[in-house]
């Protein structure tokens, strides 16, 4: 699945959680990311191109401005390629919050 090979990317990842927000400037991104990574400019513009030409983002123009927002789809398909595995986990997740619960009530009872 190429989308990983997207994903793995921790500079396009934070782009993502950036825009999970709402849309964004491509200022703004730059911004963030430049701080963040230290970065140029046109290393991220390429990274938010990637994201674009892999249906993770959009972009529109608001006069001179570029508008980015994240696309839900894409990461619906990689939700929906994970969920075979959610199975495998699920089970352990609730064991532990079941543990850990006890271990709650077990410190109460003996304060």
């Amino acid at each position: 699945m190429r989308a990983f090979d997207i994903l793995g990317d921790p500079v396009r990842r934070r782009i993502l959680e950036l825009l999970a927000t709402g849309e964004h400037s491509s200022g703004d991104v730059v911004a963030v990311v430049q701080r963040e990574f230290g970065i140029t400019q046109s290393a991220v513009s390429q990274q938010l191109r990637i994201l674009r030409d892999a249906g993770f983002a959009s972009v529109r123009a608001d006069g001179t401005r570029r508008i980015y927002a994240v696309e839900a789809g894409r990461l619906r398909e990689v939700d929906d390629w994970l969920d075979r595995f959610r199975a495998l986990w699920l089970p352990r997740l609730d064991a532990l919050a079941t543990e850990v619960a006890r271990g709650k009530r077990k410190r109460r009872h003996q304060d």
